[in-house]
């Protein structure tokens, strides 16, 4: 909102030679003489702002000072830059931007290093660092943009006001006479040799502004149907008021005669109107849409009321309302107004992160209190520099002031905003298997004997941490305005068998326990999950859209009606936050109506009850107390009412459907608080969610809840785990049983077929291998005595062979534990001339690789077992990092050399590797026989790198290939002499994991 509303009190420009005053080509619109009513409009815009954010009962509308704020800056500031133009025939950008400089931003730096310095001693160091972001965008006038991605971002941390939220107003005016002041610089260009300037100027810039305004004002009512955010703090859809005013001061009105009670009634009309806002609108009032009209036209009004038509005297009549806004005490405020309302909310805002909520007699007071300040700021900061002559004398002195008044901040607010952080510690992600295992029952969240103490340490996730530790689901929890999910298969996503996660984001926190669960099963996971949707069929209103809730009604629908089309899940889990109504009869009906939708689907229903709310920003509040987190304990009976939906469920109503529950961990016993923290682990990431790390260590309590629910089936035990290891649990084994010539189990394989991945992303497999992969037991059989054989064969010149991958693809250590990925090989009985380009393997790949078949080296690729060449050799490889060079050296990688196995063309030999990830211990290890040959620890390359490389699931892939780079390099390639049919045989895969400290 514009504060550099009148150049003072001086008197009218003098017309240029040859020109009259008061005609069309005079320096019109509309004089250049001092308006007091107008100041005294200021007053009444600010006093109405400050009446709202003091919370004063009568004044729930007050927001729209700003918008007569906005009108009263585009009529003066578009005035004194079209009389410039008329006056002198351009318009000199530096005086312009000068002035606003030395005029706007000292003031704002003051309030701005205030608030920096403030924001570091009267907040909680997370909530600081909010704060120090804030003092950057507001110094650099971004504010408005900064707060529309907080606003419309619902996975933000929900936290306190931001003491500089005002300065979105600010924003928004400085961007808009960034573009404004410019664009009519270079209309009065093209009409600066007009004979009749005034009338070409006004013409020229009206035939713009129009447009604009109308432009503006469209897009302002689109946003207030989809993105109320938006709309009120975009600047696209504030320029329309501007507009409003500038077309006013544009429009020949001083030429006009009117009546004047007419002229007496459109004033007193326009500050009733602003008045009846005042009073009538409130949180409720859709805006800035089509009521903000009310507002921005009866300022028009108002200011049209005082301007003086042809041969009329500038002073208002007795009775006018330009007389009662010119009198002393409205112009004294009016002049206090920028600096009132710079210092008004810091003050409020700050006294409230001390003290906590206050009423609003006491806001009111602090209101009053921000007088003094302003009046401080005004007397020593702005009105020396405003008439200070050595400032004032050359453009680019003022713009100094400017620049510095904008660095100043910053660089205040860089300096503490790094020493938080510093304070805060990393904001790296945690790594969920470092975590220690929690407990499947009992009082305690971690897998410890009752009473126990736990270490000294710090919280896990740190405060910082925790903001951002949300569900490694992507864009599968959509946003608001999204009406469709994406089809979010995780795990073994080839699995006919599928749990289905279903509801809000208190289902989306589920996401790592339930693919823990399905990926142990070998199922897939499939995430329907939509933010701020409630499940039950109800009709609500989106906060971040700031209307009714029509997305959500149409992805309900899209979502009930996909599972009624996809095949019959093994589970359905849903969750959903239970606070969309207050009424327990609606909220009844709407979740029999979509619970009788899922029923009809057949499949086993689960509900997760719905975790304590906190309602506070917990990780803010654990910042500020990082040794004693009970201080951040919140009320039992505010975050975990009753739910409704269990009770119905245990009570027998709704047939088929079973709940399940792990608050009486989360806030155990039956005391008048839940903990924020438990066990060291911060439990919440805002104000109403469960960190990824708090879901992670419940996986174990989730999984016997639900196995006693009878909705899951147990994992199936290890019919043969490796020798001399206790604890392990085995994910796959097979042993290729079946008939003579039969191709290897469909529930455990999947052929590759052709030269390369669909979409051919590297042809001919991207290592230049010359053979077609076929599903043909002619390349891969089962041998009808308990081995699999892959067969290179050649057909008229043509070489195929046989590759297969495992179905799954979730094979991975479980947190600090280990994965054993093993198989017995006999490698193709050829050598020589023979076996020349020959190149049998055991390997595996990144999950990620099947998402669209790239990112190699980046998702790892673990060799367990090479050969090339007929060599009585093997060899193993870790590729990871870049496509050249990089911590793995590519595109060698981190290779083992060749190995001597002089035995292992002729009998079967056990390869193995194992992914470690023990604590301080991490690294891969491959085994010929039970001996380690090889290893690759995790201080061989970065953290981010060796996270890339092992923090997903594996496939297996086991095949014979053709020529290629490999056997090249070793000096041998396909020719004549290469003999087709020499199968590679395989007794056995089998994959196993075994759990920390087991």
């Amino acid at each position: 909102m514009s504060f550099l509303l009148t150049p003072g009190r001086q008197s009218p420009a003098a017309p240029p030679s040859g020109s009259r005053s008061g005609v069309e080509s005079g320096p019109s619109p509309h004089r250049s003489a001092f308006r007091p009513d107008i100041e005294g409009l200021r007053a009444v815009a600010v006093l109405s702002v400050l009446a709202f954010h003091a919370g004063i009962p009568w004044a729930t509308g007050g927001f729209v000072g700003v918008d007569v704020f906005f009108a009263i800056s585009g009529y003066l500031i578009t005035g004194l830059l079209v009389r410039e133009a008329i006056t002198t025939g351009r318009i000199r950008l530096g005086d312009f931007f000068s002035r606003r400089a030395r005029r706007l931003l000292p003031s704002a730096a003051v309030v701005l290093g205030a608030v920096a310095v403030a924001g570091a001693w009267l907040t909680v160091p997370l909530r600081r660092t909010d704060v120090e972001h804030d003092v950057v965008a507001a110094a650099l006038s971004v504010a408005n943009w900064r707060f529309v991605s907080q606003q419309t971002d619902y996975l933000a941390a929900r936290h306190d006001q931001s003491p500089l939220l005002h300065f979105w107003s600010l924003a928004v005016e400085e961007q808009f006479y960034l573009f404004w002041a410019p664009l009519l610089a270079v209309l009065v260009l093209c009409t600066a040799r007009a004979v009749r300037r005034g009338r070409a100027v006004r013409h020229v810039v009206v035939l713009v502004a129009a447009p604009l305004t109308l432009a503006s004002f469209a897009l302002a009512l689109h946003w207030t149907r989809h993105s109320v955010s938006l709309a009120y703090l975009g600047t696209p859809s504030r320029v329309w008021q501007f507009g409003v005013g500038a077309l006013l001061a544009l429009l020949p009105w001083h030429l006009m005669r009117g009546p004047r009670p007419l002229r007496l009634l459109c004033g007193w009309a326009g500050a009733a109107a602003i008045g009846w806002c005042v009073v009538s609108y409130d949180a409720a009032t859709p805006y800035p849409g089509f009521a903000a009209l009310v507002p921005t036209l009866a300022t028009a009004a108002v200011i049209l009321a005082a301007v003086p038509g042809r041969g009329e005297r500038n002073a208002p009549g007795t009775y006018e309302i330009g007389r009662l806004l010119a009198g002393r005490a409205p112009r004294a405020v009016g002049r206090l107004s920028y600096n009132l309302y710079l210092w008004h909310w810091p003050v409020l805002v700050l006294a409230e992160a001390r003290t906590g909520p206050l009423g609003w007699p006491a806001k009111t007071a602090l209101t009053l209190a921000a007088v003094l300040p302003a009046l401080a700021t005004a007397r020593w900061v702005e009105q020396p520099l405003r008439r200070s002559r050595t400032v004032s004398e050359l453009p680019r002195r003022g713009l100094s002031v400017g620049v510095t008044a904008i660095v100043l901040p910053v660089v205040l607010a860089l300096v503490a905003g790094t020493t938080t952080l510093h304070l805060l510690g990393p904001a790296t992600p945690v790594d969920p298997k470092g975590l220690p295992p929690g407990a499947a029952s009992g009082p305690t969240l971690l897998a410890r004997t009752s009473g126990t103490p736990l270490t000294d340490g710090p919280v896990v996730p740190s405060p910082l941490q925790a903001r951002a530790d949300f569900p490694p689901d992507g864009a599968c929890e959509v946003a608001p305005a999204e009406t469709r999910s994406p089809d979010c298969l995780f795990g073994a996503v080839d699995s006919p068998d599928r749990i289905v996660l279903l509801g809000d984001s208190h289902a989306g926190q589920w996401l790592s326990p339930m693919l823990a669960l399905a990926a142990g099963r070998g199922w897939a996971l499939q995430e329907l999950v939509k933010q701020g949707c409630p499940l039950p069929e109800l009709a609500v209103d989106s906060p971040q859209l700031g209307r009714a809730y029509r997305e959500c009604d149409t992805w309900r629908a899209d979502t009930l009606e996909r599972l009624r089309q996809q095949p019959k899940p093994r589970l359905i889990v849903i969750a959903s936050l239970n606070r969309y109504t207050a009424d327990p009869k609606l909220l009844a009906e709407g979740w029999e109506k979509t619970l009788r939708q899922l029923s009809a689907l057949g499949a086993p229903i689960v509900y997760v009850e719905d975790t304590p709310v906190p309602g506070t920003d917990v990780p803010a509040c654990v910042s500020g107390s990082p040794e004693s987190a009970g201080a951040c304990a919140f009320s039992r009976k505010d975050a975990l009412p009753p739910d409704p939906l269990a009770g119905r469920i245990s009570s027998g109503a709704l047939q088929g459907v079973r709940s399940v529950s792990v608050n009486p961990v989360l806030c155990p016993g039956d005391g008048p608080t839940c903990p924020a923290v438990l066990d060291r682990i911060l439990l919440y990431r805002d104000d109403a969610h469960l960190t990824n790390v708090a879901a992670v260590v419940l996986t174990n309590r989730l999984e016997r809840l639900l196995t006693e629910a009878g909705a899951l089936p147990a994992p199936a035990a290890s019919a043969t785990p490796p020798p001399g290891a206790n604890g392990w649990k085995q994910l796959l084994r097979d042993d290729f049983d079946g008939p003579a010539g039969s191709p290897p189990s469909a529930a455990h394989w999947i052929h590759d077929l052709g030269t390369c991945y669909p979409g051919c992303p590297a042809p001919q497999w991207g290592t230049g291998e010359i053979e077609t992969m076929t599903d043909s037991t002619d390349n891969v059989r089962l041998d009808g005595k308990g081995a699999l054989e892959i067969v290179p064969t050649r057909k008229d010149g043509q070489w195929s062979s046989g590759r297969i991958e495992t179905r799954r693809s979730d094979f991975a250590p479980p947190p600090g534990g280990i994965l054993r990925i093993e198989a017995s090989i006999a490698l193709p009985e050829v050598t020589g001339a023979k076996a020349a380009g020959y190149w049998p393997a055991f390997w595996t790949l990144g999950a990620p690789l099947r998402d669209g078949f790239t990112g190699w080296p980046g998702v790892e690729e673990l060799d367990v077992m090479e050969s090339v060449n007929g060599r009585d050799t093997v060899f193993a490889a870790m590729h990871c990092g870049v496509l050249e060079g990089g911590p793995c050296e590519e595109p060698v990688g981190l290779t083992s050399g060749r190995q001597p196995c002089s035995g292992c063309r002729t009998a079967f030999h056990s390869y193995a590797v194992e992914v470690d990830l023990a604590p301080g211990a991490e690294e891969v290890r491959w085994y010929l026989d039970g001996r380690v040959y090889h290893r690759v620890t995790a201080g061989r390359m970065d953290a981010g790198t060796w996270q890339r490389a092992v923090d997903h699931g594996l496939f297996l892939i086991l095949n014979v290939a053709v020529g290629g780079k490999l056997p090249l390099a070793d000096g041998a390639t396909v020719g004549p002499a290469t003999e087709p049919g020499h199968p590679m045989r395989v007794d056995h895969v089998t994959v196993s994991a075994r759990e920390r400290g087991a």
